[in-house]
């Protein structure tokens, strides 16, 4: 069983056992996190499809780890006046791995 789950503003496909790196949630490793804004289910040949999110259907998983992703540079120069700034950002990420799709009704 496959599911689309909405969480920060983007959308991820999860299934059991797999390991979604999503934006940064609550919780330290090990603690236990249910995705309810799931936007649609994948059963064999059988489709749900929520307006905008079904309802009773749950991503359940359990928090790896909390991390950082790859380094992103940014540069602003500006000819003639001797302005240069550089400046990098790491946005913090949660990875969790899926234990149980529920389907809902």
């Amino acid at each position: 069983m496959q599911a689309i789950v909405k969480t920060g503003g983007k959308q991820y496909s999860a299934s059991k056992g797999d390991v979604i790196i999503v934006e940064k949630l609550d919780g330290d490793a090990g603690t236990k996190v249910e995705l309810t804004e799931v936007v649609a289910v994948v059963d064999g040949d059988k489709t749900k499809i929520g307006s905008p999110f079904i309802k009773g259907a749950k991503v359940v998983g359990e928090i790896v780890r909390q991390s950082k992703a790859k380094k992103i540079n940014a540069f602003n120069y500006k000819p003639k006046k001797n302005e240069r700034k550089r400046w990098g950002h790491r946005q913090p990420q949660t990875h969790i791995k899926v234990t149980d799709v529920v389907a809902g009704s």
